[in-house]
């Protein structure tokens, strides 16, 4: 509190309350910190949420014959990589499993590890095709939009590896 003299003039030696703020530029980094604790304690999990979310709901796109834009290239995929073995509605059932799987598992979280693993199974069949089928993929003027749909996948493997580096066990030997 500021005392004030009988002039109406703040008190030699008290300092007005304005002065005991804390400055903008400290309460900007306060913000800050306080944002980035909250980023470090949601960012992966709401991540691994997200992931999983993209893979249940595309999975189950496969689940229903017609309804993804992909069948022929899964079952296609399915049949170079199996020999020829699997091929047609089983390739898509195989591939909705496991997608769909994949997906409830980093849902849960409690199943992360597990769902990971099925992820690096999908995305060896998902990014097989840019070397099976380049053609397809591909043209002399850019990506086909099936390219693009592959090409994205990227993103999803770099968000996996985020995922998988808070899921998997073991020390962090990360340098601070």
């Amino acid at each position: 509190m500021t005392t004030i003299s009988a002039h109406g003039l703040p008190q030699a030696g008290v300092r007005p309350a304005a002065s005991r703020r804390i400055p903008l530029s400290g309460r900007l980094a306060a913000a800050e910190a306080t944002l980035k604790a909250f980023l470090e304690r949601w960012s992966i999990p709401a991540l691994r949420v997200a992931l999983g979310a993209v893979f249940v709901v595309f999975g189950a796109l496969k689940f229903i014959p017609g309804a993804s834009p992909l069948e022929p290239l899964v079952e296609a995929t399915w049949g170079v990589l199996s020999f020829g073995l699997v091929g047609g509605p089983l390739a898509m059932v195989l591939t909705a499993v496991i997608e769909t799987a994949a997906g409830l598992a980093l849902i849960s979280g409690v199943f992360a590890r597990i769902g990971l693993v099925l992820l690096a199974v999908a995305f060896v069949g998902i990014l097989s095709p840019a070397a099976f089928f380049p053609g397809e993929l591909f043209t002399e003027t850019g990506p086909t939009l099936l390219g693009q749909y592959v090409a994205k996948n990227v993103v999803l493997i770099a968000a996996a590896l985020v995922v998988a580096s808070r899921a998997l066990r073991g020390p962090s030997t990360r340098a601070r």
